[in-house]
């Protein structure tokens, strides 16, 4: 696929960039910005206890940037496109349309998994910093609402986010893209070939692939921890 001997089919991989990029906008918009007023809301009730109520800027935008927007983008991804990838092609082989591409001598995950693949890890990376921003607005709003003022919010919010935060949550939502898009191909490809299996291949795919973003989490976690990044 890398060296351009795949069969690939590229008019797939733009109408796959809209359906996991443009399409997601909605449900990422609102679940980033209620994880940040969440936090925002319970960091406040005990930052107040200590007369830190100003450190909640620091909280929600280090929590957003390195951990929640990659993670949560990366669960969307799941719920959205691994099942939708898994009913797909389950479908295909059900219908023997995957049949019908390798008589014509196309490899069928070549063809079909390939421009999913990337089109999922392209967009869940600008879909998570999206995310980021949004959740570390909706922080703002609660903050503001109770004892900080907008100047005091985003000059902590700018002062807590380094460069090397977002280069961390950049690496994990291009790690969790793809997982969720290779979840969804896999157990798609390998659906027995029946009305349950496709279910149940759907149903698998959403597992699998939340199941595998949270053990990459926790290894990308031990390894930036080792390394001090």
């Amino acid at each position: 696929a890398c060296i351009g001997r795949a069969r690939v089919n590229w008019s797939d991989f733009t109408l796959q960039l809209q359906t996991a990029g443009v399409d997601a906008l909605p449900i990422v918009a609102l679940l980033g910005f209620l994880t940040g007023l969440i936090m925002a809301y319970v960091g406040l009730i005990q930052l107040r206890q200590l007369g830190a109520s100003v450190y909640v800027a620091n909280l929600v935008s280090l929590a957003m940037t390195r951990e929640m927007g990659a993670l949560m983008t990366g669960v969307i991804a799941c719920g959205r496109m691994s099942t939708s990838f898994a009913s797909q092609l389950g479908s295909m082989n059900v219908s023997q349309e995957t049949d019908a591409l390798r008589s014509l001598g196309i490899n069928p995950v070549e063809y079909l998994a390939v421009p999913r693949i990337l089109a999922v890890t392209l967009m869940v990376p600008l879909l998570a910093i999206f995310a980021t921003f949004v959740g570390i607005f909706g922080g703002m709003i609660v903050a503001c609402a109770g004892d900080l003022s907008i100047e005091q919010y985003l000059t902590q919010a700018i002062l807590a986010i380094k460069f090397k935060s977002f280069l961390v949550g950049f690496i994990k939502s291009i790690a969790f893209g793809f997982i969720a898009a290779w979840a969804g191909c896999y157990r798609g490809s390998v659906a027995q070939r029946s009305a349950l299996g496709v279910g149940d291949a759907a149903t698998s795919a959403a597992v699998l692939g939340i199941t595998l973003i949270v053990i990459a989490d926790a290894l990308f976690a031990v390894i930036f921890n080792l390394y001090d990044f």
